[in-house]
């Protein structure tokens, strides 16, 4: 959905009047609102394909390029350790960098059977038990840090993993929301057995009154629409074609209750001008508000369901700040940062096939020291777009 920018509306103050009234300024505020979710929407829309466009052509070929490489490197570090002419302290470090490179290929998916057995030879241990007890490790702190932020049991629920943790919260939300409708039918059950009081009678009649209103608010509008723009009352074919256009948007519009894009139609095509819009009865402007308010309620609702799909994606906390454009220049970020580390391995495999200049290098490498949090997720999450 996108707001036609040609026949905007707003309702603007008259001079011969001391200014706007409460529903006329809540009118343009969510029409301002509505509009902004709408660019957002559309900007999502379109960045969504570039996303996955982007991936496919650039992104995963440097990526498995990326990987061949790395495990060309471990190979030829395999070889390297070997050989007589590195000393102990060289062969720890070429033993660390092993560990490093392949720790993140396994990690990252590889089913490279050679790969395994030289990291588990070089790191005195085995990756399969390594995995486990690191799966176990970061569901726990993952679960810990989800529970402090969104105020959520997670109990003995398994969210080791970005797709387990996906699958849970979307299981826990439908039980929530289940349970809550569940809640609802039974509330409604127990208000109609009890006798309602005169008060709650006249509240139930005046809601049934509203919706009929906003409903007919709705209606009203589209008839006016589809009788000046049905094409089968045209006879010239281009005004026809035109006439068809239009009333699809109509269409499209009266079925998502699209309360500022009819009016916007109605606008364009000149039912009605800003001198209309400007003297909307207050009564009137009361019912259009409230079909607004939802409105705007269910376009927030489908902007926070792609914002939270792609923090989940990319193991972002629930609330960080997100936009269309940032996640395409992270992922233009992640393809530049990916053909420089491919740059830097090709040059290292060239150079390193002399054993001297690989010794000579290792003199000035330092095993880099490492935090608890930094073990517990090395080879995790290096490029967040691999999916």
């Amino acid at each position: 959905m996108t707001t036609s920018k040609s026949h905007p509306v707003r309702i603007v103050a008259d001079q011969a009047k001391p200014g706007l009234s409460k529903a006329q300024q809540q009118f343009n505020a969510l029409i301002k609102k509505i509009d902004q979710h709408k660019q957002r929407l559309g900007q999502w829309s379109e960045t969504i394909p570039k996303m996955q466009q982007l991936t496919a052509q650039e992104f995963e070929p440097l990526l498995d390029t990326y990987g061949e490489l790395q495990t060309q490197w471990v190979h030829l570090l395999d070889q390297a350790h070997a050989n007589p002419v590195l000393k102990k302290r060289d062969k720890e470090k070429v033993s660390h960098l092993i560990c490093e490179a392949a720790a993140d290929l396994l990690a990252d998916g590889s089913d490279d059977t050679d790969l395994k057995a030289i990291y588990n030879r070089h790191s005195g241990s085995d990756f399969d038990e390594e995995d486990a007890e690191l799966e176990a490790a970061t569901g726990e702190l993952m679960k810990t840090m989800m529970e402090g932020m969104l105020g959520m049991d997670f109990g003995d629920a398994d969210v080791s993993s970005l797709e387990k943790m996906k699958a849970f919260m979307e299981e826990k939300m439908e039980s929530m929301r289940s349970e809550q409708e569940t809640h609802q039918r039974e509330a409604e059950a127990r208000r109609a057995k009890r006798k309602k009081t005169a008060k709650q009678q006249a509240k139930e009649e005046q809601l049934q009154a509203e919706a009929g209103h906003l409903k007919k608010s709705i209606q009203e509008i589209y008839r006016k629409l589809a009788t000046a723009l049905h094409p089968d009352r045209e006879t010239d074919p281009a005004e026809r074609e035109r006439k068809t256009a239009l009333m699809q948007k109509v269409n499209v519009a009266y079925g998502n209750k699209d309360l500022l894009q009819l009016l916007e139609l109605q606008l364009q095509v000149e039912q009605i001008d800003q001198a209309h819009v400007n003297n909307i009865a207050e009564d009137r402007l009361k019912h259009y508000n409230k079909i607004l308010k939802d409105q705007l309620q269910q376009l927030q609702e489908e902007v926070q369901h792609i914002e939270m799909a792609w923090r989940m994606q990319l193991s972002l906390p629930p609330f960080a700040t997100l936009s269309p454009k940032g996640l395409i220049d992270k992922l233009q970020n992640d393809i530049r940062q990916l053909k420089h580390e491919i740059a830097g391995i090709k040059q290292d495999l060239y150079t390193f096939q002399d054993i001297e200049l690989l010794k000579g290098w290792l003199k000035s490498y330092k095993i880099p020291k490492k935090h608890d949090l930094d073990d517990l997720f090395a080879g995790r999450g290096t490029f967040p777009f691999g999916y």
